[in-house]
């Protein structure tokens, strides 16, 4: 008896021993994570990580929801120049040249073990990879990627004479189009030029044969006589062909005025297509964005980055989720949820995401517009010069500055910002 009775408590004392180990060798993660477009994301993301959590009982993830890409860049960088452990974040795809400037990130090339892991990074579409590939070296995994899309409303469409199958494939037949479908309450196009004004810009840009930036992230081209022609041919549609509102047309409300046909034509990310899905009491249609010299978008939204202060320990945890979210079952289910892109072939060979797109082909057109896809805009100081840009758009559309004329002062101003990285 007394034997069983101190085998049993030395027993007992063992697995509290075992149990303690246990909680001390748990790894923690703190993920940083941008919540910047409308639906229930943080449910989404909560439910990956918690499935994460249950294969991986021995790590644990913090998610911190930090607003918009650049509240998390701000929110993370903050915590970590005060000290606080952060050991990955999806940010900005745009953003690598910034953290590889101040030193904060890891190439994953470098921390990559096996075949597998090698299988994997070759694994993701090459347009969603261009961002986070500088110099040789995979600074950035994609994840929550987008291409700009046309949602138009195919029952405003058919009020109008149009064709609902057929959204304009160029820009002469958005304005004529626009102006069919223009009415007292209702604009034909609405483009948004607040949040992320640069972004639409560099669509039109695109689309008039020219890019925005070389891709050294030393080179802005704003007063090209090509990228003056398209911010002036974005204020036409207020200001010569009446099809959308004059001024600046806000992001943050955008899908709410389509939703309430306040515009039959919208132009925005991909990631708004679960919730337009959910909420449209009308028939609507997604295209790619039309063209005037080419086809193009430039592919958007945020990249997983691996924080340079970590153990070796937190890498590796930091890897098995970041393969875990990416993984094409992850992949797929991400797709379906918020619209946002499948990042890789075999997440849209995957049974779901198959079956879900037969159903419901829109889900597909980001994809697809890959094909005309570039880089999204991205050089050093990229905030700064941004911001440039978007003032620079700003002032053109609301009449504060000719279009020639903010562009030139926004090229002086990417000049003198890049000069020291030349």
């Amino acid at each position: 008896m007394y034997f069983t009775k101190h085998l049993g408590l030395a027993l007992s004392g063992a697995m509290a021993l075992s149990l303690a180990s246990q909680a001390q060798a748990e790894t923690e993660l703190t993920m940083y994570y941008p919540i910047a477009v409308g639906g229930a994301l943080t449910e989404v993301v909560d439910g990956i990580v918690a499935d994460f959590q249950a294969e991986n009982p021995d790590i644990k993830v913090n998610a911190i929801y930090s607003g918009n890409y650049d509240d998390t860049r701000v929110r993370a960088l903050s915590a970590l120049n005060s000290g606080e452990p952060a050991q990955l974040a999806v940010m900005f795809s745009i953003d690598a040249y910034d953290l590889i400037e101040q030193d904060l990130i890891l190439p994953f090339d470098d921390v990559l073990k096996s075949d597998a892991d090698r299988a994997w990074l070759d694994g993701f579409y090459p347009a969603l990879m261009a961002n986070g590939q500088i110099e040789g070296k995979t600074w950035g995994i994609p994840f929550q990627r987008s291409t700009i899309v046309a949602y138009y409303n195919k029952d405003m469409f058919r009020a109008a004479g149009l064709d609902p199958e057929k959204a304009p494939t160029t820009w002469d037949e958005m304005i004529s189009m626009g102006k069919a479908l223009t009415k007292d309450d209702t604009y034909g196009v609405m483009i948004p030029s607040t949040g992320y004004p640069y972004w639409m810009f560099q669509a039109l840009a695109i689309q008039n044969g020219k890019e925005l930036m070389a891709g050294d992230g030393l080179t802005t081209y704003f007063d090209d006589p090509d990228v003056i022609e398209t911010l002036e041919f974005w204020k036409s549609l207020s200001a010569e062909h009446g099809i959308m509102p004059t001024g600046t047309v806000e992001w943050g409300t955008l899908r709410q005025a389509f939703l309430e046909g306040q515009t039959a034509m919208m132009w925005h990310s991909t990631g708004n297509l679960t919730a337009v899905k959910k909420a449209a009491e009308f028939d609507f249609g997604v295209a790619m964005l039309p063209g005037n010299k080419r086809l193009g978008s430039p592919t958007g939204g945020g990249n997983f980055y691996l924080f340079k202060d970590t153990t070796d320990e937190e890498r590796e945890a930091a890897m098995k989720l970041i393969q875990f979210m990416t993984s094409p079952d992850q992949a797929a289910a991400w797709s379906i949820a918020t619209g946002y892109m499948g990042v890789s072939p075999a997440a849209y060979e995957t049974e779901a995401l198959k079956s879900y797109t037969a159903e419901f082909p829109p889900a597909l057109v980001a994809r697809n517009q890959l094909e005309h896809a570039v880089a999204e805009f991205s050089t050093f100081e990229t905030a700064r010069v941004r911001d440039g840009l978007n003032n620079a758009i700003q002032s053109a559309l609301t009449g504060a500055k000719t279009p020639a004329d903010a562009l030139a002062e926004a090229q002086a101003g990417a000049k003198r910002l890049l000069a020291g990285y030349q």
